[in-house]
């Protein structure tokens, strides 16, 4: 499999289509999932990580929406430095789709997962959301009083930091996770391979795997 491997991520490259609704809208969002396969940006990094460009198919997965309050990423080993002893949360107010699209900075948050304590902490100015609207999505300013909050209380940074260090454990390899939270109900919504440490965490990935 291609997409959300070892090596490869495929993050962005395919289309996503949240808050479908009714039958007829889901399968044409499924198609359109399909056709994306084939857009110039998916082909161009399939190039460049040497995969073959011929008869790409993908698996389109439907899942109920979680109606987030806030949402993000969750990253068990520290993506940037490779530290296996760091988990790096990314979180904002409403649907994931902003973190993951950019279009808003996302508070960031490092936990020790030697002691659990949080050790680096930055919250942003969180200007804009996406919310659902009538079948689809759209962006909309975050509330003044909110854009400075922390998007997570730290017993949500910490529960955050544990389901990705769970998931490590169960997968045997350090995870890439996008969660949310809906009525202080954690939510776990991908969970892939991280691609970015690198050779420097080859050794502690055969440990895991061993």
């Amino acid at each position: 499999m291609d997409e959300d491997g070892a090596a490869t991520s495929f993050a962005g490259q395919h289309d996503t289509y949240l808050n479908v609704v009714g039958a007829e809208a889901v399968a044409e969002a499924v198609v359109r999932c399909w056709e994306s396969a084939r857009a110039p940006r998916a082909l161009e990094y399939r190039r460049q990580h040497g995969l073959p460009e011929d008869g790409t198919r993908i698996a389109v997965l439907v899942q109920q929406l979680v109606p987030a309050d806030v949402s993000g990423v969750v990253f068990s080993a520290n993506p940037l430095t490779g530290d296996r002893e760091q988990v790096v949360i990314n979180a904002s107010f409403g649907l994931g789709e902003s973190v993951v699209g950019g279009t808003v900075t996302p508070d960031s948050y490092v936990v020790s997962s030697a002691d659990w304590s949080v050790v680096e902490r930055t919250v942003s100015d969180k200007q804009r959301m996406t919310v659902g609207a009538d079948g689809g999505t759209r962006e909309v300013d975050v509330p003044r009083l909110l854009r400075t909050r922390p998007a997570l209380a730290d017993e949500q940074i910490l529960a955050t930091a544990r389901l990705a260090h769970d998931l490590e454990r169960t997968m045997g390899w350090p995870v890439d996770v996008e969660w949310a939270y809906r009525d202080g109900v954690l939510y776990l919504l991908q969970c892939r391979p991280i691609t970015t440490l690198g050779m420097a965490s080859e050794p502690a990935l055969a440990s895991a795997a061993g």
